[in-house]
């Protein structure tokens, strides 16, 4: 086995093995460097050179799960709660269209306060007082809420399925269920709301195998849209004392195997890269990435939504993070994208 047969079979569009997967995950330099190439090759013709911008608003980090990676889950009650005011949703939405961010990324714990009648009038009024394609992640609903939330004007829906080993979801979700998830993201594609997810790199004592089969059934999920981050342990949640079993070179790898296997699919560059190496995200949009989410929570809340420590950006406002990202475009020698940027599938 070695790496040019593999990319042969990716030119031809052939299924890999979870061997070969594997094998792709295990490469050093200089070979890892190859796959990086190929994977940022394959990114400029399927997606083009621009890079679509979508801001990121964290309105709310209540939440009735209690998943054993996450710093906002129920049973931390050292965690300040808050909720962000709609008219202070809506301005920021006009800050974020102003910035030539053409997507809103709304994202919340799962906070039952929030019914679909409430987030259905807020895509109302998001639509009609900006031009901004609107993706939601607020967790698991039922498909009568997808189908409604999508005849309001929701455009993408953001559910990742974290780990498709079904072990392993249960003992990172106590209160949850994988077949639960994945009916979900089902019903979202059903009503047909552009479909993104994806998984966390690590989780405590993954196996390069498992981390195969997460590639794998990601690509089988032929999504719009595909989130992948690393796990990064929250001294606040059960896996506290855990470590990460992969190394950072492995984190940029799934990136690269997921696109040379997504051709299609809008990959971001996910903000806990750069917590794990301070070019993370610029790294990222070179090894396979077309999306940069930079974060248009106000300042006052940021701090109130560390889902893992070290997260980057938080005492920095809005425009901070908007003047940054257009500098590390630019420093890429690439382009921002016009339009909503919606899947091109």
């Amino acid at each position: 086995m070695n790496i040019n047969d593999i990319l042969k079979k990716i030119d031809a569009d052939e299924k890999l093995s979870i061997k070969e997967i594997v094998f792709l995950l295990n490469l050093q330099k200089p070979d890892a460097l190859i796959l990086y190439q190929k994977a940022d090759s394959i990114r400029q013709k399927h997606m083009g050179d621009e890079i679509f911008l979508r801001g990121i608003i964290e309105f709310s980090n209540y939440c009735r799960k209690d998943c054993f990676y996450c710093g906002i889950g129920r049973s931390n009650s050292t965690q300040e709660r808050y909720r962000i005011p709609e008219e202070e949703i809506l301005t920021t939405c006009k800050q974020i269209e102003a910035a030539e961010q053409t997507t809103v990324v709304l994202q919340s714990g799962e906070d039952i306060q929030y019914t679909k009648e409430i987030l259905g009038n807020l895509i109302t009024k998001i639509k009609s007082k900006t031009t901004l394609a609107i993706t939601l992640s607020v967790g698991e609903r039922d498909e009568e809420t997808y189908r409604y939330w999508k005849d309001k004007g929701l455009d993408r829906y953001l559910l990742r399925f974290e780990t498709s080993d079904k072990e392993l979801f249960k003992r990172c979700h106590p209160d949850d269920d994988l077949t639960t998830r994945i009916n979900c993201l089902k019903a979202i594609k059903k009503v047909g709301i552009q479909t993104g997810s994806g998984f966390l790199i690590g989780l405590p004592e993954e196996t390069p195998e498992q981390l195969a089969l997460d590639i794998q059934f990601c690509t089988d999920l032929d999504l719009d849209m595909i989130g992948v981050g690393p796990f990064i342990p929250h001294e606040k949640t059960e896996f506290s004392t855990t470590s990460n079993p992969f190394d950072k070179e492995t984190y940029f790898k799934v990136i690269s195997i997921v696109r040379l296997l997504n051709k299609k699919s809008h990959i971001p560059a996910t903000t806990a890269f750069d917590t794990i190496d301070p070019n993370g995200r610029n790294l990222l949009l070179q090894r396979g990435a077309n999306v940069f989410m930079p974060n248009a929570t106000p300042k006052k809340y940021r701090d109130k939504y560390l889902l893992y420590p070290g997260k980057p950006c938080v005492d920095e406002s809005a425009s901070d993070c908007a003047g940054c990202v257009k500098g590390r475009v630019a420093a890429l020698g690439r382009s921002i994208g016009k339009g909503p940027g919606h899947s091109i599938k």
